[in-house]
């Protein structure tokens, strides 16, 4: 075999590997599944204290520095109330994710439509604001589990609850406005709710929303 085809064939296998690191490198640009469960700090939060729209500050004088926490002290999951920042799969699919409140049980506002024996109906209200520059235009209803404490996830039921209001299907809220509503879960009866989570995309994109029950 010849120095020139030796050559060749080295470059053509380099050339080869470098085109495999570069494929692999694209499809994970975007980074693999994650769970967020740190939530989304209000301006109110943000302010420092005897700043000047504080009016306490203004009033005592002097304003108190505040408390600076270790770089790597342990974050607060996110709980019922709170607020996650979630992203979808195309980059103008963003949507700030609240779980406002957990009813449990849920009591059906139909006398002939109950939860399976053994079971039970819990009703999770979510609020979605839409904060990329695409629309929110999805099934709540698809995005939503709730997990228990042995690690059991249980999706959605269609069912129409006292809790209040469900969402529509599909859903659609234009870009920097919010819409609200439940999602039922059908449950076992004895089972204890843990976490409540929440995907874009129809529950498929990459970022999973978790808040903490309790």
């Amino acid at each position: 075999m010849s120095a020139t085809t030796t050559r060749r064939r080295t470059a053509t296998l380099l050339l080869g590997a470098a085109l495999i690191t570069l494929s692999a490198t694209a499809c994970n640009s975007t980074g693999g599944p994650s769970v967020a469960t740190e939530p989304k700090q209000s301006a109110a939060a943000t302010t420092a204290p005897g700043g000047a729209t504080g009016a306490t500050g203004a009033a005592s004088g002097a304003a108190k520095p505040a408390e600076s926490k270790p770089a790597d002290a342990p974050k607060a999951a996110a709980k019922l109330g709170d607020t996650i920042a979630l992203k979808g799969m195309e980059k103008s699919n963003t949507a700030d994710v609240t779980a406002v409140k957990l009813v449990d049980p849920a009591e059906s506002a139909n006398e002939y439509f109950k939860p399976a024996d053994g079971k039970r109906w819990v009703a999770v209200q979510f609020q979605i604001k839409a904060t990329g520059a695409a629309a929110y235009g999805e099934a709540p209803l698809n995005s939503a589990k709730v997990v228990d404490t042995q690690g059991q996830a249980y999706g959605p039921t269609v069912a129409e609850t006292k809790a209040g209001p469900d969402f529509q299907t599909p859903t659609n809220i234009a870009p920097g406005e919010s819409g609200k509503g439940f999602i039922t879960f059908e449950v076992p009866a004895d089972a204890k709710i843990d976490k409540v989570q929440f995907a874009l995309d129809n529950g498929f994109a990459n970022q999973v929303g978790q808040w903490k029950i309790g």
